[in-house]
């Protein structure tokens, strides 16, 4: 959410900033609504004072047996009770339209963001590792020989409906030791703290990580008002929602392995085959909770810990700036990573890290207070993901595959398949 007082001070440049990402200006909208909404209170603070000082005189009134001021004043008191009611009543219906109104507008770009309208426009900044010549014509991972026993669409699909897999035998237990490998790797190694986080969580959460009220067609809810996460970043970065921390406590870096649900409502068409985008699977998360001097400086981590994991696993990536009409709703800046899948013979994004800045904390109202004393701040957000499991999963069957259609495993996962290196044409690890 963004902080009003800034747009009362600089409205061209909240403007300025929105019509970047192809948004009308706002700001005098915004303004006029603040403006009513502090004349309200304020004309109601007079009232009550008018109230107080009426309400002091009544008694003498009536001590001195003025009985018509007496009566004036006992009017006074109840006119100025009726009118703070009605304005305290017309000033919160205000507060509650400007809240919606910052609510539903995203996040403003920094300025080093790259404009642009769509991934098209997109930036790279890094690339990594050679797509691999395989000698012969590539197969999308859905028609590899050894994993078509593995990978199963029509059961899903019986059970579930559409876009929704059930993975066996090997094909699973290369899906599980992939996230386990990132867990461990980024505990280990990148420092994160390991979560283990509920998948059900209230509406209040979604607000807070910026889910809602935007995009809850994007999501799922229970009867019961439960929303199912579509990452944990909301169950992470909602650790520290309504919470003052201690600067020490700063910075907070986590990591889930979690299951994921997104209704792919904008989505209708795309990637319909295999595995790629489904309403269920799984991510390994990474969020922190920063310092604002560390936000820009913890993006580049982060990007890097994701990074990493790609090149353990010996993945040709590329990492991209998203420009201006491609960055998500929360974000101020976004690196995506893009692995290489040979049996599209592109690079699809498998991670997405933002920079959200104080967006989400205002949202939350997650502050921390400052070592050398002084008033509290919000905190900077950040996530991102290390990385999507499934699609990870694809990414290593595609460049993996060999002309007979069994699958070299990269090395790195060798200690959480027990030694095994090959998915065979039969579908058993080797």
């Amino acid at each position: 959410m963004h902080d009003i007082r800034a747009i009362r001070e600089t409205p061209d440049a909240f403007d300025a900033a929105l019509a970047r990402r192809g948004l009308a200006p706002v700001s005098s909208e915004i303004l006029a609504l603040d403006e009513s909404r502090r004349a309200k209170i304020s004309a109601a603070e007079e009232a009550q004072a008018a109230r107080n000082a009426a309400s002091k005189e009544v008694g003498a009134a009536k001590a001195r047996g003025d009985e018509a001021e007496f009566e004036r004043l006992r009017a006074l008191v109840a006119e100025k009770k009726d009118e703070i009611a009605r304005l305290d009543d017309e000033a919160k219906a205000e507060d509650r339209r400007l809240q919606d109104m910052l609510m539903g507008l995203p996040n403003l770009p920094l300025a080093d963001v790259p404009d642009g309208a769509d991934e098209a426009d997109n930036v790279e900044r890094h690339r990594w590792g050679t797509p691999p010549d395989l000698g012969f014509a590539a197969k999308e991972h859905y028609q590899l020989p050894g994993v078509a026993a593995g990978m199963d669409f029509e059961t899903a699909a019986k059970l579930s409906g559409a876009r929704f897999v059930v993975l066996k035998g090997a094909v699973a237990r290369i899906h599980r030791a992939l996230a386990q490998f990132m867990l461990d790797t980024h505990v280990t190694e990148n420092g994160l703290t390991e979560v283990n986080a509920p998948v059900l969580v209230r509406e209040e959460m979604m607000y807070g990580t910026g889910q809602l009220p935007k995009f809850g067609e994007d999501s799922y809810q229970t009867r019961e008002g439960w929303w199912l996460i579509p990452t944990s970043e909301v169950t992470l970065t909602n650790t520290v929602n309504d919470t003052l921390l201690d600067e020490a406590d700063l910075p907070r870096r986590m990591t889930a392995h979690s299951l994921c649900f997104r209704s792919e409502a904008g989505s209708a068409g795309r990637d319909t085959a295999g595995m790629l985008r489904q309403h269920q699977f799984e991510k390994v998360e990474m969020v922190s909770i920063v310092h604002p001097d560390q936000g820009l400086d913890e993006l580049d981590r982060m990007t890097r810990c994701a990074e990493g994991i790609l090149e353990k696993l010996g993945l040709p990536y590329r990492t991209v700036v998203l420009c201006t009409g491609d960055m998500g709703f929360g974000a101020r800046r976004t690196h995506d990573l893009e692995v290489w899948l040979p049996g599209q013979a592109t690079y699809r994004e498998i991670s997405s890290v933002s920079y959200c800045g104080d967006f989400q904390a205002r949202r939350m109202n997650a502050r921390f207070r400052p070592a050398g004393g002084g008033k509290p701040d919000h905190v900077h957000t950040l996530n991102g993901s290390g990385l999507a499991v499934g699609r990870c999963l694809i990414a290593v069957l595609e460049n993996g595959q060999r002309e007979d259609g069994s699958v070299a495993l990269p090395k790195a996962l060798t200690p959480w398949l027990g030694g095994k290196t090959l998915l065979t044409v039969e579908g058993e690890l080797a």
